[in-house]
């Protein structure tokens, strides 16, 4: 029997909490289907490699092949899972729900606005061909900038400090919007936790 290295990150919300941004539905074959695979997927690839043991970022920086993809969806499945908080937590908010502190200042530095910089995320996420991940991180000075990573990619193979993603492998989105990308990485900005983000920012 296996050692069990990765194991499926908890939630830090109710299946149904993001509802109707994501359904339950779409959570629980996300979440508890398909990250659930790349875990079993990665725990048994390591095995007895030079990657057993590692930590999971360390993976995904040096490794190639299968173990890249595993470990690099694990690490992007665990960083975009984290980063919402439920629906009804900011429904009951008078605000709109925008990032705050250092993060906001950063963004308007580096994109203009808030506005701006959302509209180049979503643009960068709908004209991502085929599957993979958008991405909003940060490089060693703190310069924000959006990336498009195919597949299994992750800003920290460029050096940088992945802060804020969007999920466009169909399984995301299918269930919930169709063939909708453009209207599900809309919505999406109802339930970002901005604190997570600028948490990471900080970091």
């Amino acid at each position: 029997m296996l050692p069990l290295l990765f194991t499926l990150i908890s939630l830090p919300y109710a299946p149904e909490a993001l509802e109707p941004v994501i359904s339950k539905e779409t959570i629980e074959y996300h979440y508890g289907k398909h990250l659930q695979g790349y875990v079993d997927n990665l725990n048994k690839l390591v095995a007895g490699t030079e990657y057993d043991g590692m930590a999971l970022e360390e993976i995904v920086a040096k490794a190639q092949g299968g173990i890249f993809n595993n470990a690099g969806q694990i690490l992007n499945h665990n960083l975009y899972f984290t980063q919402f908080k439920p629906f009804e937590s900011q429904k009951l908010k008078a605000e709109g729900n925008e990032p705050t502190g250092r993060l906001a200042d950063a963004i308007i530095r580096d994109f203009g606005s808030l506005e701006a910089f959302q509209t180049e995320f979503e643009q960068k996420g709908v004209t991502l061909f085929g599957s993979g991940w958008v991405w909003l991180a940060a490089d060693k000075e703190g310069k924000l900038v959006i990336t498009q990573e195919p597949n299994a990619g992750n800003p920290i193979t460029k050096g940088l400090k992945p802060l804020l993603t969007m999920d466009v492998w169909e399984h995301a989105y299918y269930i919930d919007y169709r063939n909708r990308r453009a209207a599900h990485l809309h919505a999406l900005w109802q339930i970002i936790n901005w604190e997570e983000i600028e948490r990471r920012y900080n970091e």
